[in-house]
């Protein structure tokens, strides 16, 4: 009896050093995660009450889904509309991403991306070793033009990330569903990553970052969803960024305008 208290309160230590660190508690969800996906085979968990939430709420991700990423906050927000425009569904928390605020260069920067981009049906991963995921589609058009690299670059399951956002398996099946009814409706879904809320203030605050004229083209986009209600359209012209459909530039997807 006393070598098995002893264990158990050697178990608990460990557990408790490695909830003081966030790396120890990613790994602690992630392998949580995991052994329930081994358990449960693969089976959805954060789908419970999904259809319910959705139908109190009067909206349906068939008539399109939004999703936006605050990085220093951590959370991913979706926003479904509703008529004229989209309304806040859900906010949940990003477990872990990578790096730090400012966009991401070149592969092997460990560095979690920011801008515009757009998941389609070629995005979306049921069988991802992270449980699900999507494909944000990095480098776009602009970041080509500007020589940054990377490859998959997702929005996943679990809790380990290099470059990604990691939402634990609860989290991304909720996400995967809605962007999933999005895209089967013919609605492409939006998805904008921003460092922080790119207010006025905001922005004063970090106008000696060496990204604050990145910064300053993505408050374009925050501010017209902001004022609109609605995501604007993005179009990449060279290494440019502009939110109106312009001819002989291309969508976040690389597909002509």
């Amino acid at each position: 009896m006393r070598r098995r208290i002893l264990a158990l309160a050697s178990i608990l230590a460990i557990a408790l050093i490695f909830t003081a660190t966030p790396l120890g508690r990613a790994i602690l969800i992630e392998g949580r995660d995991r052994l329930v996906r081994w358990l449960d085979g693969n089976r959805p968990h954060g789908l419970a009450d999904l259809d319910h939430r959705l139908t109190s709420a009067g909206l349906d991700p068939r008539d399109g889904v939004h999703l936006r990423i605050h990085k220093d906050e951590a959370t991913l927000e979706i926003w479904i509309a509703d008529g004229a425009r989209h309304r806040l569904f859900s906010t949940l928390p990003i477990c872990r991403w990578s790096g730090r605020l400012g966009p991401k260069l070149k592969e092997g920067d460990s560095q979690a991306p920011e801008g515009f981009f757009l998941v389609d049906r070629d995005g979306l991963n049921p069988n991802s070793a992270h449980h699900l995921s999507m494909n944000l589609g990095f480098p776009t058009p602009a970041d080509r033009v500007q020589g940054r690299t990377g490859s998959f670059l997702m929005i996943h399951g679990g809790c380990l990330s290099v470059g990604c956002y990691a939402m634990t398996d609860a989290g991304i099946d909720q996400i995967y569903a809605v962007v999933e009814r999005s895209i089967a409706a013919g609605k492409p879904v939006p998805v904008h990553v921003f460092p922080f809320r790119m207010t006025d203030a905001a922005l004063a605050d970090t106008r000696t970052s060496p990204w604050a004229a990145d910064w300053a083209i993505m408050a374009k986009g925050w501010r017209l969803f902001e004022e609109t209600g609605n995501p604007p359209p993005v179009a990449m012209c060279g290494a440019e960024t502009i939110f109106e459909r312009r001819r002989g530039c291309l969508d976040p997807a690389g597909r002509p305008i």
